[in-house]
């Protein structure tokens, strides 16, 4: 239906215009500060159309390799933020080579390998997302007066404090949608207790998750605070910030891009766990595929996407961060210029987000014991016996 739906589109083009079809992620309001690069892409190229369509990752991986199977592409840009089923697509030959397209150079260190294979790139980065900690509201703060904790101690107070204040149900809100807010905390944990190394070494596989030093991050910190109350149950993430912005809960940890979804950005404050060294960061990817009917025009919006259409998203309240290094700092978003200054100025490494690293099944898997965790503590041991003898081999 789906491919009816674009033949459609492309049949109804204005004349002697050329209709570029391009999915991507977003939608509602992280489509409407999308529109504004496609806007400006159009306004430069009049001959161009561009029609946007959205589709998740999930309905992405689902749809498209039996389009691709069949030697066609409904499709002539395709945006995604799961860079390693770009390269499975490559390995496939469904996805056109793009070596060359971009200065690799010019982009924040490893960003653009995530989409490297045998040498070659085959899709190139838009703009960035980080998840840099605990948000809280600053005004919020202030009227009971609560500090930014500087250790764990002070954490722990913290959220003792937030437990006894009048209407607050539980001092941390569980964002739940598919599992990934759940699979954030417990990143951050592990950067924070386990250090950046470690991260980096459950990504490659060469830790499991059963693994002694992972087994006490979760035993010493995060099961005591589930078992004790300190995190809600899991609520479905949106709904969640509107909770915990009318004060229902004191912090929700979550991504830069909770910046765009709030009334007032700038009463927006935000603290990583004391002693943390990084902070995971992902970005969108964008590639052509091989079956793409208007070829060329697709590639020239692809560096477009990756230069200039970085900085025009930048300045949108998307609260994204460019990955293209030739973006001025000013040239951002207001409220995000202060959340990447206080993470320049806490020294904190960016990372790469585990599940989204590893992918395929196992990422499902991940997010779905995770979420078994938060109702059934109990049940660590078969939680992380789980993740490792399903951890998929290189």
């Amino acid at each position: 239906m789906l491919w009816q739906e674009v033949k459609t589109l492309k049949e109804t083009g204005a004349p002697g215009k050329v209709t570029l079809v391009v999915y991507g992620p977003w939608s509602g309001k992280e489509e409407e500060y999308f529109r504004a690069v496609i806007n400006e892409y159009m306004k430069e190229h009049p001959d161009i159309e561009i029609k946007y369509v959205v589709m998740r990752a999930e309905d992405l991986a689902t749809v498209m390799p039996a389009q691709f199977a069949a030697g066609i592409s409904s499709a002539d840009v395709i945006i995604t933020p799961w860079a390693w089923w770009i390269v499975e697509m490559a390995k496939k030959g469904y996805v056109e080579e793009v070596t060359g397209l971009i200065n690799e150079d010019e982009y924040v260190s490893g960003i653009v390998d995530k989409v490297k294979w045998d040498g070659k790139l085959w899709g190139v980065p838009f703009t960035m997302w980080l998840k840099p900690g605990f948000w809280y509201r600053k005004s919020f703060f202030q009227q009971h007066g609560l500090q930014e904790p500087k250790t764990w101690d002070e954490f722990m107070s913290l959220l003792d404090k937030l437990k006894n204040i009048e209407g607050v149900k539980n001092p941390i809100v569980t964002g739940d949608s598919v599992g990934w807010p759940i699979s954030d905390i417990v990143e951050h944990f592990i950067i924070t207790f386990g250090g950046t190394d470690l991260q980096l070494k459950l990504i490659k596989g060469e830790v499991k998750f059963n693994d002694p030093q992972v087994k006490q991050i979760f035993e010493n910190y995060i099961v005591p605070l589930i078992k004790n109350g300190y995190f809600s149950e899991p609520i479905e993430w949106t709904t969640a910030v509107s909770k915990w912005w009318n004060g229902e809960y004191g912090l929700y940890f979550m991504g830069t891009w909770i910046t765009g979804m709030v009334d007032d950005p700038n009463d927006l404050g935000f603290f990583p766990l004391p002693g943390c060294k990084g902070v995971v960061g992902g970005a969108d990817y964008a590639f052509v595929p091989k079956f793409a009917a208007h070829k060329e025009e697709a590639l020239d919006f692809l560096k477009f996407l990756a230069t200039k259409g970085q900085e025009i998203h930048a300045a949108q309240p998307a609260g994204k961060i460019p990955t293209w290094t030739k973006v001025p700092e000013d040239k951002l978003w207001g409220p995000m210029q202060q959340v990447y200054r206080k993470i320049k100025e806490l020294n904190l490494a960016i990372l790469p987000d585990l599940d989204d690293s590893v992918g395929g099944d196992w990422q499902t898997l991940f997010w779905d014991q995770l979420k078994l965790l938060w109702v059934e503590p109990d049940k660590l041991d078969e939680v992380l016996n789980t993740l490792t003898e399903n951890f998929p081999s290189s």
